[in-house]
């Protein structure tokens, strides 16, 4: 760079190939899975143009410096509120939206959510910065610069992808099906009392002819402490409901001698291993989670 004001065709090339991985990475960690979230396409759209905002600080923070623009740098403060702001968007819409749905999300799945698209903003700025930093320092032809910038810039996001992704459901407990019962108008999941407001002969009906439920049976004895959270329950009825619908009557209740949570609903679609699949794959939430290796050191050090 020989000054502030002008670019030179290189330096422009080294922004437009690092803003281009950093928002490529943003696109690649923005999928529509079973959850269906994001919306297709306004959901795509708003989360694509704020991840190539977010690549684009990146890009220009090194050449900024390098060009003694330090105003240019203070710019990137900005950075942080703007992924702050993709955070507060997403929680308001989606509180917004609660009463709308089969059952509710619940706060803590509402806020891992929003936490999870901030951070994958932080995860395009990153890529981005360090995609330029690699193409200024190689001392080679511009092309080889790009190649060697898209390289570096891939694998931090492989590297970021892996440290960002969080546990699920299926990881720490076993999944299966459940075997209702009524009696005298009370549900029962494989003896474990659901509720008690089945008073009329065609919900009771309903529930022996259509009902589904699964019995989540944790590995260990101390994952109880995830899924006897009420927010982690609350959001595997959730996916549960959101991948199956609910015609009438959706429960979550937990087992207290041996830990097993119960979800169990009448579906819109009947299809029992969907059903499983889902709660399967529903989210650790990150305010339910709980380090067992931590948590046994540090009590022991007490």
């Amino acid at each position: 760079m020989e000054g502030a004001q002008i670019l030179s065709t290189e330096d422009l090339s080294i922004i437009a190939g690092s803003i281009l991985v950093g928002t490529l990475s943003r696109i690649l960690i923005l999928k529509e899975d079973y959850r269906q979230y994001p919306s297709y396409p306004n959901g795509y759209l708003i989360h694509m143009i704020t991840g190539f905002v977010a690549a684009a600080l990146g890009a220009v923070a090194l050449p900024a410096l390098l060009s003694k623009n330090f105003v240019a740098v203070t710019f990137l403060t900005l950075a942080l509120q703007q992924f702050r702001d993709v955070r507060k968007m997403e929680k308001e819409s989606l509180s917004d939206l609660e009463h709308t749905e089969y059952t509710y999300r619940g706060a803590a799945y509402i806020d891992g959510i929003a936490k999870t698209f901030e951070s994958r903003n932080y995860i395009a700025f990153i890529t981005s910065f360090l995609s330029s930093i690699t193409m200024m320092v190689l001392p080679y032809a511009i092309w080889i610069k790009l190649i060697g910038g898209f390289l570096v810039g891939f694998a931090v996001l492989f590297l970021l992808k892996n440290f960002t992704k969080g546990k699920s459901i299926g990881d720490i407990a076993q999944v299966e099906r459940g075997t209702i019962e009524v009696k005298d108008s009370n549900l029962y999941v494989n003896g474990i009392f659901i509720s008690n407001i089945l008073g009329t002969e065609n919900a009771e009906k309903l529930f022996q002819e259509e009902g589904m439920a699964v019995i989540i049976t944790p590995n260990e004895n101390h994952y109880r402490i995830n899924l006897d959270n009420f927010g982690q329950r609350q959001a595997a009825l959730f996916e549960a409901t959101r991948a199956l619908g609910n015609k009438r009557y959706a429960f979550t209740r937990k087992d207290y001698e041996k830990g097993r949570v119960v979800i169990t609903m009448i579906p819109i679609k009947r299809d029992l291993d969907a059903l499983i699949e889902a709660v399967k794959k529903c989210p650790l939430l990150e305010s339910a989670k709980k380090s067992h290796a931590v948590m046994k050191t540090n009590l022991k050090g007490d």
